[in-house]
């Protein structure tokens, strides 16, 4: 592939699409983003040429697509708790089909739309497979019944009009970069503070982000139009990963085990200072809800089409320690 060769990313400024990014210019490839100009730059390398706009607004979108070979359309709102849902709709549902609709405007060669295995019927005793179909109406949460009802578009525009793209799903990503953070970020940002010293019964599937983007870009080259490839790592129970993040930090283990249940009524009174308050809250129902179920996933799909590779889960896990950590350091000093 040439140089020349013009990559648009969407959501460079998040966590995922910085790394895909940075992975695009490691492999000599020109990259484009769109950025709205309120989000965080630093995840954006200065390399890339920025166009300021927004997935829900088709002129922006329209610009930023204009001489675009490749398109990875990694922008969402990402937010397992909202008060309203309707923002998260609009862009993970609207904001991809305004993005799908452009690059075949444009006549892009190919697209990685980047979904979540928040798309897939984790069950408990069982490891998911891309053949493993969530309805949307049995999703927890505004984020996952939108990520279902974006990719079932994607899906039926590549049926019906010919959309050229890759579907890919990431599962938990840890390691440099979580400026918000996402919620698995959250889990390790908690427990560096020692404020996690007690753990539901739950699990889930932990990738280096690094090793997510390559994926991307594995789904970019070798990828079969109209397909999913789970991009995961290890699956760990959230005691195995808490374990391990006392064992980097120091800090004590999790000594208690909490059934989910008896929980609610906190996480109710939590909701409701938020509401109040304006922030979002780490304990809240739909994150109850969710850890009643192991989200454990099986990427050897990727592995065999794309041969995508990932480093142990504990790489990961120190990476993000290390990360939040030093962005910590930093805030002290800034403060």
């Amino acid at each position: 592939m040439s140089n020349k060769d013009l990559v648009l990313v969407t959501g460079a400024s998040g966590f995922i699409g910085g790394a895909v990014a940075r992975g695009l210019l490691a492999k000599g490839h020109s990259v484009r983003t769109l950025v709205r100009p309120t989000s965080l730059q630093g995840n954006v390398p200065p390399e890339c040429e920025r166009v300021a706009g927004d997935v829900t607004d088709a002129e922006s979108v329209r610009a930023a697509m204009k001489g675009v070979r490749w398109v990875f359309h990694v922008a969402a709102n990402y937010r397992l708790w909202v008060p309203d849902p309707e923002p998260v709709f609009h862009v993970n549902v609207r904001g991809a089909e305004i993005v799908m609709r452009e690059a075949m405007r444009e006549g892009v060669e190919r697209i990685v739309h980047t979904s979540s295995v928040a798309t897939l019927a984790a069950e408990n005793g069982c490891v998911c497979t891309e053949e493993s179909r969530l309805a949307p109406e049995k999703a927890v949460g505004a984020y996952k019944r939108s990520k279902i009802v974006s990719e079932r578009l994607v899906e039926t525009m590549i049926e019906k009009e010919g959309l050229p793209a890759v579907i890919v799903c990431p599962s938990a990503p840890l390691g440099p970069g979580d400026v918000k953070p996402t919620p698995t970020g959250r889990i390790v940002s908690e427990a560096i503070r020692g404020a996690m010293p007690a753990y539901v019964e739950t699990g889930l599937n932990i990738a280096h982000v690094d090793d997510v983007a390559a994926g991307h870009l594995a789904a970019m080259e070798r990828g079969r139009i109209g397909e999913r490839y789970i991009l995961g790592g290890e699956n760990l129970t959230l005691c195995d990963l808490l374990t391990e993040i006392s064992r980097l930090t120091g800090r004590p283990a999790p000594r208690f085990k909490l059934p989910a249940g008896p929980l609610m009524p906190l996480a109710y009174a939590n909701e409701w200072g938020a509401r109040l308050m304006g922030y979002e809250p780490f304990l809240h129902c739909d994150s109850l809800k969710m850890s009643r179920t192991r989200m454990f996933f099986d990427d050897r799909k990727a592995r065999r089409e794309l041969g995508y590779e990932t480093r142990p889960a504990r790489l990961a896990i120190e990476d993000a320690v290390d990360w939040f950590r030093n962005a910590s350091r930093k805030s002290r000093m800034r403060g």
